[in-house]
């Protein structure tokens, strides 16, 4: 294949602008360390396959670096967000560190949480998940390594969101804390309230703090959790089944379920940094000035909590449950919050091994930041890392205008109505390799090769998510499926392509690999896709051949 054979294939399969044929045969043959046989450099049989299985040279999404408006209000972007950032493992007995603060930070993550408690001498301040076993990570050490790291994987601002358990010449003590560790770069406004967000631009390079709404230190106080009910709870959880084979629930399941509980809809979060009630009171000044992205304290019924002050923007914390309770029947009202203001959704307090809700539950209302326990493992973290993959990964993704416009008659975006299909995609699944770099020969069967399938569908709105799957080759370490699927999209603008490759076996299938690719990116033609462990690990070698066609 010479080069213009090259520039032909690029054209009829959707290459990317500015490539050079001569550039890419140049860049094959030093890859495979080969010098041109016949003096005009051009591609072998095996030179070409090279190429369509090269992530370099062939990657599966359009975009390697931020391409979207980054000028608009923080508000208008979804962002990357964990829950109990200092977490190893599960929530109960784990050791908090700030080992995991480091990784999601390396990941792009934009939003860290940090519970924030007094020491067992009272005269420090340690970050751990109260009344827990957990063993606590000192509060200066985890804002060290922030500095440190916030800004190896993007440029854009990192929020830390502060669960506030502490008296107020502890806070006082945080205050000099954070103004000592992070100096020029914390932001932080002068007016009291502010009426817009600032946006990602202007916060380049910055950390910002956001508190959970803060806790009565003295109401904060109770009983440490047995060690016995620890075990209990986290044995319970085990039950539920391997943490990678747990499917993604279905939001519109999961606001029926929440919508047959009987209690009055009720936000529960007790305090807040706003003027009035007790514990702002007592909350340390200069502390408190710190705090840029404010919580609110919203009472009564929980649907007065999401209605909008025209005077300033504000943050509001609801866990996953309070979330779909109210979506239930006023998801609407949701989406109209959150044009200004940012919704913060959070995991359920009884997920005690660290794993995740659908994150679609959020983002289909607009909510800003879904809190995800980066620690775990499972499906639901395979789209989140999969959605942030857009825009370069600096870990802001615009929300679509949808998400952001009233329309005249007063109506805004509503994912339980009936939408029209906007697009279709057609992806065919050519074939993989790369298993028998990465695993053992007996990994997956002692005696022959494995028998892969795959698992392809999407992840989005109700009427869009659906997962199909190919036929098993059997006895094959590359194996060639040649199958073709369509998936007509209502929304495609959020909607993210899952991917996962299954050994069949008599007794339970094996995994072998995953990806989640956000749809609005993906390159049209034959693409490379590299496929990652369960923890959401790279592999060195394996990759799927794959094809993505916009009708």
């Amino acid at each position: 294949m010479l080069a213009d054979d090259l520039r032909r294939y690029l054209a009829a399969w959707g290459g990317a602008d500015g490539e050079v044929p001569e550039q890419i045969i140049d860049r094959i043959l030093q890859d495979r360390s080969r010098t041109p046989r016949f003096g005009r450099p051009a591609l072998t049989v095996d030179d070409f396959l090279h190429f369509l299985f090269s992530e370099d040279l062939n990657p599966p999404l359009r975009y390697s670096k931020v391409h979207q408006d980054m000028n608009a209000p923080l508000s208008h972007y979804f962002i990357y967000t964990g829950h109990n950032s200092y977490l190893t493992g599960n929530q109960l007995s784990s050791d908090c560190s700030d080992v995991p603060i480091i990784k999601a930070l390396q990941l792009g993550v934009r939003v860290i949480e940090l519970d924030i408690w007094p020491n067992s001498c009272k005269d420090d301040i340690d970050v751990l998940h109260g009344r827990t076993l957990t063993a606590p990570v000192s509060l200066i050490k985890c804002l060290r390594s922030i500095k440190e790291y916030a800004f190896v994987a993007s440029p854009y601002p990192v929020i830390i969101t502060l669960e506030d358990h502490l008296t107020p010449d502890l806070q006082e003590r945080v205050a000099k804390m954070v103004l000592e560790v992070f100096g020029d770069i914390l932001y932080y406004p002068e007016s009291k309230h502010l009426q817009e967000f600032p946006s990602p631009e202007a916060l380049k390079g910055r950390v910002m703090l956001s508190t959970k709404p803060p806790k009565e230190y003295l109401e904060a106080k109770g009983d440490t959790m047995k060690e016995k009910e620890i075990e209990a709870r986290i044995k319970r959880g085990e039950r539920e089944a391997a943490a990678w084979g747990v499917e993604v629930p279905d939001i519109q399941d999961e606001m029926q379920v929440a919508d047959k509980d009987e209690d009055e809809l009720l936000y529960r979060e007790r305090g807040a940094d706003g003027d009035d009630g007790k514990e702002t009171k007592h909350v340390a000044a200069e502390y408190k000035h710190l705090i840029t992205i404010k919580a609110g304290k919203p009472k009564g019924p929980l649907v007065d909590a999401i209605k909008n002050d025209p005077d300033k923007v504000r943050r509001l914390s609801l866990s996953e449950q309070e979330l779909a309770k109210v979506a239930a029947h006023h998801g609407p009202n949701i989406v109209s919050f959150t044009h200004r203001n940012m919704l913060r959704i959070y995991p359920k307090g009884t997920r005690f091994n660290s794993s995740n809700y659908n994150p679609f539950l959020g983002w289909v209302h607009g909510a800003q930041m879904v809190a995800f326990n980066m620690q775990g493992y499972g499906r639901a973290l395979w789209l989140m890392h999969g959605f942030y993959k857009a825009n370069g990964g600096c870990g802001y993704v615009k929300k679509p205008d949808f998400l952001m416009q009233t329309c005249p008659d007063g109506k805004v975006f509503d994912s339980k109505a009936d939408l029209p299909v906007k697009a279709t995609l057609k992806v065919k699944v050519y074939m993989g390799e790369g298993w028998q770099k990465d695993f053992k020969q007996t990994h997956f069967d002692s005696y022959s090769p494995p028998d892969f399938y795959v698992k392809v569908g999407i992840a989005g709105v109700p009427l869009d998510s659906v997962m199909r799957k190919t036929k098993a080759v059997e006895d094959s370490w590359v194996p060639v499926w040649e199958e073709e699927f369509a998936f007509p999209l209502t929304v495609p603008e959020i909607a993210v392509l899952r991917v996962e490759v299954h050994e069949q076996d008599v007794n339970e299938d094996d995994f072998g690999g995953q990806t989640a690719l956000p749809v609005a990116e993906l390159r049209p033609g034959i693409r490379a896709v590299p496929l990652f462990d369960h923890k959401g690990l790279k592999f060195k070698s394996v990759k799927v051949l794959m094809s993505f066609e916009f009708a």
